[in-house]
């Protein structure tokens, strides 16, 4: 090839890859704008916060109450299963009995 034909072919493709992009660009924007809302509003779950006309002279909120960190002692803890005596005398367990493990036959050797 000549330099000529060269020259055409090198502007012929660069037309191509430009007509390209062009048109790649020209579809984002169609996508961008299908995307964008049309009619857009914003709710508001609770209305602003106001402060009432004496909020100076009353206090924010009711003071706690101190804890001694004690656990309460009118409830006297309770075992999950009585000792062998209680069960003995006909307490029943709070817990059902734990399964018993099940047993499959041996696996014959190959």
């Amino acid at each position: 090839m000549t330099s000529i034909a060269n020259r055409r072919a090198y502007r012929t493709e660069m037309l191509l890859a430009s007509a390209m992009i062009v048109a790649g660009l020209t579809m984002s924007a169609a996508a961008l704008a299908q995307l964008a809302p049309r009619h857009a509003q914003m709710a508001q779950a609770t209305p602003p916060l106001r402060s009432t006309p004496d909020a100076a002279s009353k206090p924010a909120a009711p003071e706690d109450s101190p804890t001694t960190g004690a656990r309460p002692s009118e409830i006297a803890p309770q075992p999950a299963r009585p000792d062998a005596d209680a069960q003995k005398a006909g307490a029943a367990p709070v817990l059902p009995p734990a399964p018993a493990e099940k047993m499959a036959p041996a696996i014959p050797a190959k």
